[in-house]
């Protein structure tokens, strides 16, 4: 097995001869470099499988380093070594470039993980763009950009902010990030935080000890544990509660979780990923995302476009879609008559991926012999989403009920109008029947798609979900 060597750059002696010993003992050949130039001459004169860099150096900063690195070296991990705290720093290297970042003092059980992803990253760097292409299909030139920008940020260990609307394939990006990075044979781990109660939160990330409250009875391992060495997906980030993203700062910055109950922290090597339909820059004007954890989580961001930006892909999307039915359903896959693929070409699909997936899904199985036609799939002409309703990244915001006063009637559900039969003499069934209409009309409206319903219905999707079932809609 041929050597792999590693470039210290620190004008620190202390620093150099305990990353040159720590380094050593994983199997390393270590080269140092107290400056700029002295780095730029060893990059030029060998092949490192890893380099760390100091923020401020005698002749220039780490920053010029990681920026060469990326620029001439792009198979050469790059980590930077910051001052404990600075992680505005850190946030800064992982922009322009840098792997990861490791704060002074050094904790060595850190750096040995560090060190381990960054060796795997150089043994997986042929991981390309092709090895996406099975999983993000079409051959839009949106999509081709998407996926040559996810197999460059799995790379990385830089938290990457995924922006797009409901049903675009959020997650498989995501997934696609961490399958094509050097944390694939690690743990994958999705959590959607508007479906966690806001109470159980902070057990459910970090974890708790035996006896620390009321009905813990053993010790319970949290989604950051869980994803150790590997990669947490954060889905509808937008839904944390305040107090919880303070909780998930102190955790992006320490690399470490307090269980509850626990006395001490535990150690943390996870790589974050996050995403939402909602615009969370919106959101931080609003006072309702903290600034500085919108700051942390947005190092990359990654927007998955959709579906009607890529109409040249409906065909073979909609191709592999009826093979996959064929094949669950055991039987020859349905395939589309030309009225039916233009109809499908022409329509908005507000939902995206995941609204074209229910709508051949009821098409074929109203369909006769196997071939389905525009009837089938029963389209709703509508206006273009932007003029029929919000894109899904704009905010909308709860509005504030005021009691109806004797002289006028009580506020509707905007676009809904309530059924006749709303008005009996049994107030509680009265509401019932009332809330039902409004919460069908807005899933009707929305093609069932109960994030959009949500939305148009002033609600959280927590409060939605809690409305459907106490109603009994299915």
């Amino acid at each position: 097995m041929s050597k792999q060597f590693a470039l210290v750059i620190d004008d620190e002696r202390d620093i150099r001869e305990l990353l040159t010993l720590t380094l050593g003992r994983m199997g390393l050949v270590v080269e140092t470099a107290a400056t700029v130039s002295d780095a730029k001459q060893r990059l030029a004169g060998n092949r490192y499988a890893l380099c760390f860099t100091d923020m401020r150096l005698p002749d220039g900063t780490g920053h010029e380093v990681i920026e060469l690195i990326a620029a001439q070296y792009p198979d050469t991990p790059v980590a930077m070594i910051t001052a404990y705290g600075n992680v505005d720093a850190a946030v800064v290297a992982l922009k322009a470039g840098a792997f990861d970042f490791v704060s002074k003092p050094v904790d060595i059980n850190v750096l040995r993980r560090l060190v381990q992803t960054a060796l795997r990253l150089s043994e997986e760097k042929k991981a390309s763009v092709d090895a996406s292409s099975a999983k993000l299909i079409g051959e839009s030139q949106p999509m081709k950009e998407l996926r040559a920008t996810i197999a460059k940020v799995a790379r990385s260990q830089a938290p990457v902010y995924v922006a797009g609307e409901s049903g675009v394939g959020k997650e498989l990006a995501s997934r696609l990030i961490h399958e094509l990075g050097p944390r694939a044979s690690a743990a994958f781990v999705p959590v959607n935080c508007g479906a966690i109660p806001s109470e159980l939160m902070e057990s459910e990330f970090f974890g708790h000890r035996k006896g620390s409250f009321t009905g813990a009875h053993a010790d319970k391992e949290g989604l950051f544990q869980a994803a150790d060495g590997g990669t947490l997906f954060l889905d509808e980030v937008a839904e944390l509660p305040l107090h919880m993203q303070v909780k998930l700062l102190r955790v992006i910055q320490e690399k470490a979780v307090r269980p509850i109950g626990a006395r001490a922290e535990v150690a943390v090597d996870v790589r974050i990923l996050s995403a939402t339909h909602k615009n969370l820059a919106r959101l931080v004007d609003l006072g309702s995302f903290r600034q500085d954890l919108f700051y942390r989580i947005n190092v990359i961001e990654l927007r998955v476009p959709p579906l009607r930006e890529r109409r040249d892909d409906i065909p073979l999307l909609a191709s592999r879609i009826l093979d996959r039915l064929g094949r669950e359903a055991d039987r020859a896959p349905a395939r589309l008559t030309p009225d039916a693929l233009k109809a499908l070409q022409a329509y908005e699909f507000p939902g995206n991926v995941r609204e074209l997936e229910n709508i051949l899904e009821r098409a074929v199985a109203l369909c006769e012999d196997g071939s389905i036609s525009a009837e089938d799939m029963r389209l709703i002409a509508r206006p273009p989403a932007s003029a029929s309703m919000p894109e899904p990244a704009a905010i909308t915001q709860t509005p504030t009920y005021r009691p109806p006063s004797p002289q006028m009637p009580a506020p509707e559900a905007p676009g809904i109008m309530l059924p006749d039969s709303a008005y009996s003499g049994d107030l509680a069934a009265t509401v019932a029947e009332t809330e039902r209409a409004v919460i069908t009309k807005a899933l009707e409206a929305t093609r069932w798609n109960r994030t959009a319903a949500a939305k148009q219905l002033g609600l959280t999707l927590r409060q939605l979900r809690y409305r459907l079932e106490k109603l009994g809609i299915e």
